[in-house]
């Protein structure tokens, strides 16, 4: 406040002796924009010193300047800098698995296939990732199914990808190893085949539906939308589908099971979630008169469906469950491992600067954030379930932006600040 009256009395002083000269507060702008300049500059200088393996990327907070409070403008630039080093040495480093067409995680292998149609859009091609059936059965039986799901389905644009399920099991396909898996695929076709990753869909018949219907609600903070054909939920809840579209296709005939009755049943859980969130749970159940659980390829009409939908990075609304396959982040909320619980339940909703937290049974959560978002240059308030309210001064740091990128290789969902809440204490 003392700034302001100086200066107000220093503008009118000039203003009647009728020169100008700039004032104190105009000062400190520009000093802090060149203190914010001068931070770019060195993160562009340490970048030419230092290659951005997992290692240095990981330790970049440690760097006195990656502190440094940023602009909105100078946050994109940082952003920007650090994804195109992460990207130049990723290429170099995942060349090899990528031209093996074989991704390893520890003793697991997945082998994968794509064809690609039709002319790239210039923000890049769509991806859809299709998972084959079989399960239980003898390696032989699942290696047929995966060569039958290469010719199933052929979109007008994008990147067809068949990967073939690192085990043989009858939940082969919703293992925890297969979201490792899942990330990897969707990294290694962004770099190498230039995939937009706000057009990631998966897809899959029998077992590879089973798989939908699991992997689609604990994942769907990376994909636009999931076409589940013949499949069985098992346990999985369908609350983590509210920012994504999401078609069931089943035989009306297709009784072993109970797949039809579960369609029907997820159709109606689909129906009531849509009815209390209208700008959410987008969704299209069909049961095919007269089919078994082979449809005839009349499922295909998923595949053009699906295109209709984006991913969106930064939703106004979650709602997150967590599965028995436990994720520490969805969309802009993260919790710790430790900390979460299959069942625990998290629902959050931002408006303007204003996040309200209506539920959740994690005792502590972080809201990550970015502009995209909300207005960093103004305070976040939060409103805790028990009705707190808390007003928060955040500040984007690049400290913030290289934690993000060494999560998640996802230059779209980069948070540049974030704010720790404990929600209730320790039991």
């Amino acid at each position: 406040m003392r700034i302001f009256s100086l200066r107000f009395l220093f503008l009118t002083a000039v203003s009647v002796l009728g020169f100008f000269v700039p004032s104190m507060a105009s000062g400190f702008a520009v000093a802090e924009e060149n203190a914010t300049a001068a931070t770019i500059g060195v993160l562009k200088s340490w970048i030419k010193e230092h290659e951005l393996n997992d290692q240095n990327l990981s330790t970049l907070h440690s760097e006195a300047f990656s502190t440094t409070a940023l602009t909105a403008n100078e946050a994109q630039q940082a952003t920007t800098e650090l994804w195109n080093a992460r990207t130049k040495f990723l290429k170099q480093a995942l060349q090899a698995e990528f031209d093996n067409r074989e991704i390893v995680i520890d003793d697991l292998k997945m082998p994968f296939w794509y064809k690609v149609f039709g002319d790239p859009p210039a923000e890049g091609r769509s991806l859809f990732i299709s998972m084959h059936g079989g399960g239980g059965a003898p390696a032989a039986v699942n290696d047929q199914q995966y060569e039958n799901q290469k010719r199933l389905y052929e979109p007008d644009e994008g990147i067809y990808l068949v990967p073939r399920a690192a085990t043989n099991t009858w939940d082969l396909w919703h293992q925890s190893h297969i979201d490792l898996f899942f990330e990897r695929l969707i990294r290694d076709m962004i770099l190498f085949e230039n995939v937009n990753p706000d057009r990631v869909y998966i897809m899959g018949y029998s077992a590879g539906g089973d798989g939908v219907y699991q992997l689609a609600p604990r994942m769907a903070d990376r994909l636009a939308a999931a076409a589940m054909m013949a499949g069985h939920p098992n346990e999985s809840r369908p609350e983590g589908l509210r920012n994504i579209g999401f078609a069931i296709h089943v035989g009306a005939d297709d009784s072993a099971y109970n797949r039809n009755a579960k369609a029907e049943e997820w159709g109606k859980l689909l129906d009531a979630l849509q009815a209390g969130d209208k700008n959410g749970y987008a969704h299209k159940v069909s049961l095919h008169a007269g089919r078994g659980h082979w449809m005839n390829l009349e499922d295909a009409v998923a595949v053009p469906w699906m295109t209709g939908f984006t991913r969106q990075v930064w939703p106004n609304r979650i709602a997150w469950v967590q599965d028995d396959v436990r994720h520490e982040r969805f969309y802009w909320l993260q919790v710790p491992h430790e900390s979460a619980t299959a069942g625990d339940r998290t629902i959050v909703s931002v408006n303007g600067n204003e996040i309200a937290i209506e539920h959740c049974d994690a005792k502590v959560i972080t809201i990550l954030l970015s502009d995209s978002l909300l207005d960093l240059d103004k305070s976040v308030s939060v409103k805790l379930p028990s009705g707190v309210i808390s007003q928060y001064d955040v500040k984007r740091t690049i400290a913030q932006i290289a934690e993000s990128l060494a999560e998640r290789f996802d230059k779209a969902a980069c948070y540049s600040a974030k704010i720790d809440l404990q929600i209730r204490e320790s039991e």
